[in-house]
């Protein structure tokens, strides 16, 4: 069998992100950076003049010599009033962006030596980072897609469609003119009905695209936006997972949800299905280089605003 390079990409070592990354100051640094690589820009006045000191010893302050605004490293982005040191908080995106599988809440908090309650808001302003950077991702050419629920059957209760316990969301895989998979959306949607597969269709499908479907009647929405839908008929006795058109929506569905169940067992289904979809989207979608995908989310996490826990814990249609 011919090796996957994607698989087999080396990555980053835990022994180079110590090197990199492995000090207060080398993660100051590596966030000063990202946050502005042209130089400080005061947020009030767009000033360049400024100074800088230390309150305490950890909180860098960076003083503005044109309005006097004080603002820190870490202020206004997703570290925002963070006790933690940086160092924690890079070795929890070195964990999440490198393993695997990804990393459980129980285990982050094992991994880099704080407490549960700490470690969830780590992983969820993380993950909300992810989700949010994966809102403009839209698919193109030839798409595969897929309804699909997260959650499992309450005992007494509805199984499959209809489920009280499971949450619905698209799954769409695009794919090139190999056959291989490129980009991947998933999405939760209130139902599966033609209103909200043309609503979905219309954030994440680019018009003219080719999409392929089983015979779920609503997918024929995404021709409402302009795209050209090739509806295949499963029927009884023939099942998705034999026929060609749909062997990477498959394949990518049931990784996705051997991951979920594999490194997290259980979560909130209802308030964060939403977030642990957008991490592994986002995961998926900068799968061909892993060592750089910490970097990325570095980035990602110097322009991220910040998110209260308060509204962290809110489900995604109230926030």
């Amino acid at each position: 069998m011919k090796m996957n390079r994607i698989q087999f990409q080396p990555g980053l070592s835990l022994n180079q992100f110590l090197a990199q990354y492995g000090t207060q100051e080398q993660c100051e640094s590596a966030l000063e950076a990202y946050r502005w690589p042209g130089g400080f820009i005061c947020p009030r006045c767009h000033g360049s003049r400024h100074s800088c000191y230390r309150r305490g010893r950890r909180v860098k302050v960076f003083q503005c010599s044109d309005c006097r605004t004080q603002t820190t490293l870490t202020e206004g982005t997703i570290f925002h009033s963070s006790k933690l040191p940086l160092t924690i908080w890079f070795q929890a995106i070195f964990f999440l962006t490198q393993n695997k599988n990804n990393v459980a809440i129980l285990e982050l908090r094992r991994l880099i030596g704080i407490s549960y309650r700490a470690a969830w808001r780590i992983k969820h302003k993380l993950m909300q980072v992810m989700y949010e950077r994966e809102q403009s991702t839209v698919l193109s050419e030839r798409i595969e897609v897929d309804d699909a629920y997260l959650g499992g059957e309450l005992p007494g209760g509805k199984a499959g469609r209809g489920s009280e316990n499971k949450v619905p969301f698209i799954a769409a895989v695009q794919t090139n003119n190999q056959g291989h998979p490129l980009y991947a959306v998933f999405s939760t949607v209130k139902s599966f009905c033609r209103e909200e597969v043309e609503l979905w269709a219309r954030r994440s499908l680019v018009p003219s695209s080719l999409v392929v479907s089983d015979g779920l009647w609503c997918f024929q929405a995404v021709e409402a936006v302009g795209c050209f839908h090739q509806r295949e008929v499963v029927g009884k006795g023939r099942k998705s997972t034999s026929m060609d058109c749909f062997s990477w929506i498959n394949t990518v569905l049931g990784n996705l949800k051997n991951a979920i169940t594999g490194t997290y067992h259980a979560f909130d289904f209802e308030k964060y299905a939403h977030r642990y979809l957008g991490e592994y989207q986002y995961r998926f979608n900068r799968r061909f280089d892993l060592a750089g995908m910490f970097e990325r989310l570095v980035k990602a996490t110097a322009k991220a605003d910040k998110v209260p826990e308060q509204k962290l814990r809110l489900a995604e249609d109230q926030r």
